[in-house]
């Protein structure tokens, strides 16, 4: 039996390896066997890149604010007086049951604005940790597309027959941004169509996920580079794109400045 048969089939026992992986706490042999693992289950990987993602949004969080009147009114809970008007006696021994009160609703006003930082940030970087993921596996695979071809003709039709779309498909070649062909990937449990571009020997992938209906557009590209890459989203038609690759932001951003305005050359 290998190393990665040896793993645990139970999902919860999974999820707690991931976890494990993300602390640092894996021997080498099984942080190996994980990490193989996650390159051929894209659905575990993608629980491994939320795990990231929270890891990352809940390090990263504000310290709410909380305003002079709040701890004004905390203060008179304390005190016992200008909220109730009675005297401070009522104790039992040394408790003081209101300044335990207060504790608590300064726990609970801390712990709901960390919630809704950490609920906020995590929804906005959820899915730019599995395109990170899947930028990763695609570096690990024997090869990073799944139909190899620097013919545009011939990518964004075998798109179209597998997933039923497929983003503007252009050549960049006298730019020095070779087409390898394309791929699909699973970015939050969809399959997603992602061209895959090579800038010397670095490999840049584009991704073109549905612009769902009502959502804002952002025709500015902005830089959210994260784990390693540098990464540039923004909107346009039908298509919210992401841009990810290993080479600097600046040298992606030139890729992203030409492949939009070859797109809208058509």
């Amino acid at each position: 039996m290998s190393e990665e048969n040896a793993l645990p089939t139970n999902g919860t026992d999974l999820r707690l390896l991931l976890h494990a992986l993300a602390d640092g706490e894996l021997d080498a042999a099984t942080t190996l066997s994980v990490e193989r693992r996650l390159a051929g289950d894209p659905a575990l990987a993608a629980e491994y890149a939320r795990i990231l993602a929270l890891r990352t949004a809940i390090g990263g969080l504000p310290r709410p604010d909380v305003s002079d009147a709040f701890r004004a009114r905390i203060a008179a809970l304390a005190d016992g007086e200008k909220a109730t008007g009675r005297p401070t006696e009522h104790r039992l021994g040394s408790f003081d049951w209101r300044a335990m009160a207060a504790s608590i609703l300064v726990t609970a006003a801390v712990a709901s604005g960390a919630t809704y930082w950490a609920t906020s940030r995590i929804a906005q970087s959820s899915f730019v940790g599995e395109i990170a993921s899947a930028q990763q596996r695609s570096l690990l695979a024997a090869s990073p597309v799944d139909v190899a071809s620097s013919d545009r003709h011939t990518v964004k039709p075998w798109l179209d027959a597998r997933i039923g779309m497929s983003p503007p498909t252009v050549d960049l070649s006298k730019d020095g941004y070779v087409l390898l062909g394309g791929r699909v990937d699973v970015i939050e449990n969809r399959p997603v169509p992602a061209l895959v571009y090579q800038l010397r020997k670095h490999l840049i992938t584009l991704i073109a996920a549905p612009r769902e209906s009502g959502s804002e557009p952002v025709p500015v590209a902005k830089d959210l580079s994260t784990g390693g890459f540098s990464l540039i989203h923004w909107t346009e038609g039908a298509f919210s794109y992401w841009a990810i690759s290993d080479i600097s932001a600046s040298e992606l951003q030139e890729f992203v400045t030409r492949f939009r305005a070859a797109a809208a050359a058509g």
